[in-house]
């Protein structure tokens, strides 16, 4: 849609009343027993399993794209009774000249593969060269895109241009799904990041993310709340469903439960799904891991029986 200024400026957003409401959400909810394991299965179909490494390899994005076809442990998955769900992770997200790999390696399954771009994590090089990359990974078979904005834009209030940027993005990713980092570490305030969040969206986002993961300060639930809400505007006034991916520092499976609460209160059931949320959170399924097989034995394992990859 075109830019319209009018649906975030002067929009206020109070911070202390922002934290308070996310404190309830781990603090006043509690999921115990068969219902917890449920809510953690549910976690593991929404997460996008990561490798972002200077010394990732072919074998690495195979050993990670084997555990994305089968998260769960198959004895845990027949103590939960589980075991004809087809299980699987919202999709393998890894750096574009690994994208080739993780197609090859994922033929024959459902799951996407993700590819980060335009200058991931920082996104400081030059415009047609973001997009080039874009261009690149959609073509070695990448079906979404995690770009990153230009956070000095941002920071700066020029959201006009901020627009333009993302939207030229989202024409270069033709027909895959565009999910837009905002690196919300970085913007300073939560004013900042609704603002942003509109921008992204308006500008053809089908995601909004929180961060690469890279910055000091990555996903918090006020900051999350701050984008829901954005997004739950957006959808008010324009009728279209964008999904939200908080990334970077959720490594506990109580996390899991406590972003799905998040959605589950503020969007509804229908945000509990993989088309219109993710996890940004590949240690987080190690941790989910563990804790299925609690419930299933009785005894928690060493994390080291339950690798990523």
């Amino acid at each position: 849609m075109p830019l319209d200024l009018s649906m975030f400026e002067g929009h206020a957003v109070n911070r202390s009343a922002a934290e308070r409401r996310a404190s309830t959400l781990s603090a006043r909810r509690s999921v115990k027993k068969v219902y917890q394991a449920a809510w953690l299965v549910n976690a593991v179909r929404m997460i996008d399993l990561t490798t972002l490494s200077g010394d990732d390899t072919e074998g690495k994005v195979q050993r990670l794209c084997a555990k994305a076809r089968q998260p769960i442990a198959p004895y845990i998955m027949d103590g939960l009774g589980l075991s004809d769900m087809d299980l699987t992770v919202g999709a393998v997200c890894v750096y574009p000249t690994m994208v080739p790999h993780a197609v090859k390696a994922l033929k024959g399954t459902s799951i996407p593969v993700a590819s980060v771009a335009t200058g991931f994590p920082a996104g400081l090089i030059p415009l047609n060269l973001r997009l080039e990359e874009i261009k690149y990974a959609v073509g070695e078979g990448a079906g979404e895109i995690d770009i990153v904005i230009n956070r000095e834009m941002a920071l700066k209030q020029e959201w006009n241009q901020l627009y333009d940027e993302i939207a030229a993005m989202r024409e270069a990713c033709g027909e895959a799904h565009l999910k837009a980092i905002l690196a919300t570490g970085e913007l300073e305030t939560l004013r900042n990041v609704y603002a942003a969040s509109m921008v992204a969206m308006q500008a053809g986002a089908d995601f909004i993310k929180t961060s690469t993961g890279k910055e000091g300060v990555n996903a918090t639930l006020p900051v999350s709340l701050t984008m829901v809400r954005a997004l739950r505007d957006y959808g008010d006034a324009t009728g279209y469903q964008i999904g939200f991916k908080p990334a970077g520092g959720i490594k506990a499976a109580k996390e899991a439960i406590a972003w799905q609460v998040l959605m589950k209160e503020e969007m509804g059931r229908e945000w509990l799904e993989p088309h219109l949320f993710r996890f940004g959170a590949s240690s987080m399924l190690g941790d989910i891991e563990r804790q299925l097989e609690h419930h299933v034995t009785g005894r928690y394992a060493s994390s080291s029986r339950h690798a990523m990859s």
